[in-house]
């Protein structure tokens, strides 16, 4: 995850190391539900915050920026202080909206925008064209837009 969202092998190897120096602090205390999610969202965390602050897109494929962006046009982003109750209630519109989803689908949205797959690496995964998998992606972006706008996100 951390080498598609960096597109670097040495700052996936330092986000990687981060994230079990995080857990080894953290677990004791308070044990995760499941430990491989747990993991996953550190390094994702990890990951991104490691891109942006590097300018991944002069390094690398640009391939956290595009699935960000992808993104963005149907999630808003917290700007402001104010914006952060806000982004919560949208965290959890798009977990309800994620759980009515097809299985495949939904496998598909979580590979590309939590993962950071490739959409040739999910097509292979899938055994489909590059084409399909796009569309797919496209739809499930419009569904959620108008789930959020439903659930009364701006947009």
């Amino acid at each position: 995850m951390a080498n598609n969202i960096l597109s670097s092998t040495h700052d996936a190897e330092e986000c990687v190391n981060d994230t079990l120096h995080r857990a080894w602090e953290a677990i004791p205390p308070k044990r995760p539900a499941f430990l491989g999610a747990y993991l996953s969202k550190i390094t994702r965390n990890l990951s991104l915050k490691r891109w942006r602050a590097a300018g991944a897109i002069k390094r690398g494929s640009g391939q956290a920026d595009l699935m960000l962006r992808e993104l963005t046009q149907a999630i808003p982003l917290p700007r402001t202080t104010e914006d952060e109750f806000e982004y919560s209630q949208t965290v959890g519109a798009i977990n309800t909206y994620l759980r009515g989803m097809d299985t495949n689908a939904r496998v598909i949205f979580i590979r590309r925008y939590f993962f950071g797959d490739s959409i040739a690496d999910i097509s292979r995964q899938f055994k489909s064209s590059e084409s399909k998998i796009k569309s797919m992606l496209f739809r499930a972006r419009q569904k959620l837009k108008i789930h959020l706008e439903k659930e009364g996100v701006v947009i």
